[in-house]
Order: C-alpha cells, then sequence, then structure tokens
C-alpha cells in the first residue's frame, strides 16, 4: 500500500495542542505497514479513555477536553484516524474501507493493551469505536456517544447526510478546515483552521477525506451492512453505562440519541444531555462542557 506522510513541519506551533507525539505500526493488510499517530497523556496506570475523532478531523479535536480529562486522574488516548492528522495516508481511494479502519483501531487497542476501557466517540468515530466496543465487550467499561451513529443501510440516511456525501465528491478542492468551521455554531479562528488543514498540504493527501462518506452504509447490501447489524444486535443487550451526549445544532445527527436511548439497554438512568449552543464538532464548540460530562458519568458509574 502506498501512502503518504504529512511532513512533522506542518504541526508545529498549533494552538494549544502541546502534546507529545507517540507512533505506533499496524499492518496495512497488503504486507506493508502504516504508522499510526496517537496522543496519550495522563498516568499510565489509569483506566484509559479512548477518544475517537471522525471526518475530516484529527486529534486536535479534543484538545481543549483532555486536560480537562487528565485533571481528573484520566489516562487518554487520542489516535489520529488512518489518513488523518500524522497517521500515514493510502494513496488510493480504494485502501480506505470501513473494515480496515476497524481492524487498525482494534490493532492500535491491542498493541496499547488498554483494558476498562471508557469510549468516547464522535461521527465516523462511533462508527468506528461502536464496532470495537460491540466485537470486543469486555475490553469496555462504558461508552459517550456524542453526535455519531452506527448505521447499516436499512434506513434512509436523511437529506443532510446525502447533501454532505455529494459535496464531499464533487467540490474541487476539499476545504477541511472550512468545512469544520461551516459545521460549529461558534466562529473558528484562522490559526484554528489553519490546524484542520495542516494534515493536508496538498489535495493528494485528502484521499481518506473524500472517501469516508463513500463509506457510510446506505444502502442494505453495503459490504459494512451485516457486520453493523451484528454490533447492533451486541448493543441491543448492552448493559454497562451508555451516556448520549448530543448537541442542539446537528443537522447530521439529530435524533440519534433517542435512538440509542431507545435501543440500548445501558443507556437506562443516565443522565443524558444535550449540549446547547453546539454544532456537529461540539468538541469544538463546548469541548470543556462535553469533557466536564464524560467525567460526571465516570464518576456516577464507577
Amino acid at each position: 500500500m502506498e501512502c503518504l506522510r504529512t511532513d512533522d513541519g506542518c504541526f508545529a506551533n498549533l494552538p494549544d495542542y502541546n502534546f507529545a507525539a507517540h507512533y505506533l505500526i499496524v499492518d496495512d493488510s497488503e504486507g506493508g505497514q502504516l504508522r499510526v499517530h496517537y496522543l496519550d497523556e495522563g498516568p499510565r496506570d489509569a483506566e484509559p479513555i479512548l477518544l475517537l475523532h471522525g471526518e475530516p478531523t484529527w486529534s486536535f479535536l479534543y484538545r481543549k477536553m483532555i486536560p480537562i480529562l487528565v485533571q481528573a486522574g484520566h489516562r487518554v488516548i487520542a489516535p489520529d484516524l488512518v489518513g488523518f492528522g500524522r497517521s500515514d495516508k493510502p494513496s488510493k481511494r480504494s485502501d480506505y474501507t470501513y473494515q480496515r479502519h476497524v481492524d487498525w483501531m482494534t490493532s492500535l487497542v491491542l498493541q496499547l493493551k488498554l483494558t476498562n476501557v471508557m469510549l468516547v466517540c464522535q461521527d465516523w468515530g462511533g462508527l468506528i469505536g461502536l464496532r470495537l466496543a460491540a466485537e470486543d465487550t469486555q475490553r469496555y467499561t462504558g461508552i459517550v456517544a456524542a453526535n455519531t451513529m452506527l448505521p447499516t443501510g436499512d434506513h434512509e440516511p436523511g437529506e443532510a447526510f446525502k447533501q454532505w456525501q455529494t459535496f464531499s465528491q464533487d467540490v474541487e478542492l476539499f476545504p477541511t478546515g472550512n468545512l469544520i468551521n461551516s459545521a460549529c455554531v461558534s466562529t473558528l479562528s484562522a490559526d484554528v483552521i489553519a490546524a484542520y488543514d495542516a494534515p493536508f498540504p496538498q489535495e493528494k493527501y485528502k484521499e481518506g477525506a473524500r472517501q469516508f462518506p463513500l463509506l457510510v452504509p446506505t444502502t442494505p447490501d453495503d459490504p459494512a451492512a451485516e457486520k453493523n447489524r451484528s454490533a447492533w444486535k451486541v448493543l441491543s443487550q448492552w448493559q454497562k453505562p451508555f451516556l448520549t451526549a448530543f448537541s442542539d445544532s446537528d443537522p447530521i445527527t439529530a435524533g440519534g440519541d433517542k435512538l440509542m436511548q431507545k435501543l440500548i439497554p445501558g443507556t437506562k438512568g443516565q443522565k443524558h444531555t444535550t449540549i446547547v449552543s453546539a454544532g456537529h464538532f461540539l468538541q469544538e464548540d463546548k469541548g470543556e462542557v462535553l469533557a466536564e460530562v464524560v467525567v460526571q458519568f465516570i464518576a456516577d458509574n464507577r
């Protein structure tokens, strides 16, 4: 698998992102290797919180949350998905599949020997993370789902998602930072927008970002549909703590929290919240609020 690696200089002097870089190697499934970047903050002997980002962000998205989670005594692991952030970026669209992303993040969790994991997931972080938890239930103690979903292709994805999917394929220059800005309630500063553009110095680095919208299962015969259905069978019996923390201004995932609360037993009795004045990327708009929600959720369910 041919891949690109963003030069370290692209990540110099990012605002409020003074975390040490860590790397590990995963099998690319074609006889080669890929380097995956992750953050590892807080005491190594504490029970870990796994923060999974989505499309087209990277671990920079969690910079407001990590210090609060660490201050509360937690170890925080925040990887960059393959194709994003400081992780390697396969150069062909066909290199990116849903299953490969699940496999790559599974490898990271196993290599780091993470146990008693609290999963916090948003956007594609949920599409991947909910699969991780469903396929290895003993490793996870709880889940916080924020503006995410686990589609099986058995239901219409909604007009907002279809418009996004079309835009992502038709736009000539994929405007990563400005896309994130437009999906927030607040207006991001120029240096924050630039930080979201940093992993992608040229269009050829964006093959993963381009492909992700097409990997969301939207038809019943999608390659990922059956495994997502199997994951739902597990989640429909999930008794461990499960919290929804969606925002009030996200047309893409609106209503997903109510569906999870209806279908997942572990949601019963939890303090589900709607975070006000936050868009799709609620970690940008209200990262500190979401972090406190996570801290309280863990404390309530010890």
